[in-house]
């Protein structure tokens, strides 16, 4: 690339730029972590025709221009189309999916939406739910989002607004995750690999594959069992 083809660059860019403008603004305000699925992939066209039109110069910019619009004009008539039609929007947007329903983990669930029990922990922690035991109800939201909805004995109460000291008691040790016992985060707690044996026969658990998720704190072991065949409620819309 000689230098008058780099410097044609420049006005093909900012041309780009104009274009991509426009296409946003038919596309609305919505933040990233608002798009839909479909809102996704017009995106990630729109991105790759914009690369296209500036980089390749073999290509007339127009075309690029034309394609780029195409797309911002498919997503303002979906998104007006879905504000008015439901089955639409159930159709291309989808529809929230509960994944924790009366303090039960949904199996069926998560595997409709394609993540994984600690995927599940993860979000969990990262909404400020380290013992899943406070979560009545956690919804898969069609931006991949989980909502939470707590207990009623969870409360957003802190350690420090109880001036009450963080013990290692207090900390939730995940002891079995996917029907198979976690050795190493045993030893995170105050009791031995022999204890929970003991403990998990005496609750009737002599194999731990119907355990999706057992979990320790606070003197307290939790069981999550597989739950195959509980259905969940209708997805709130």
């Amino acid at each position: 690339m000689d230098i008058m083809e780099a410097l044609s660059i420049i006005p093909r860019s900012i041309f780009s730029l104009i274009v991509l403008f426009i296409a946003t603004k038919m596309l609305g305000k919505k933040q990233v972590s608002q798009l839909s699925l479909f809102d996704y992939v017009i995106g990630i066209s729109i991105g790759n025709f914009s690369a296209e039109m500036i980089l390749v110069l073999e290509n007339q910019i127009i075309n690029g221009a034309v394609a780029i619009l195409t797309f911002g004009v498919i997503g303002y008539l979906i998104s007006y189309l879905t504000m008015k039609s439901i089955t639409l929007r159930r159709f291309l947007i989808g529809v929230p999916t509960i994944i924790i329903q009366d303090g039960k983990i949904l199996c069926e669930a998560l595997r409709k939406v394609n993540i994984d029990i600690n995927d599940l922990l993860e979000q969990a922690r990262n909404e400020g739910y380290f013992d899943i035991s406070d979560i009545a109800y956690a919804i898969m939201e069609v931006n991949g989002k989980i909502s939470f909805l707590p207990t009623a004995k969870a409360t957003p109460t802190t350690k420090k607004d109880l001036n009450v000291k963080l013990e290692k008691s207090s900390l939730v040790a995940n002891i079995i995750i996917d029907s198979k016992i976690m050795k190493n985060n045993i030893k995170n707690t105050d009791h031995s690999y022999e204890w929970f044996v003991r403990e998990l026969k005496h609750r009737g658990y002599t194999s731990y594959e119907d355990i999706l998720l057992a979990t320790y704190a606070n003197n307290t072991l939790n069981i999550y069992t597989k739950n195959e065949n509980v259905k969940a409620l209708d997805s709130f819309e």
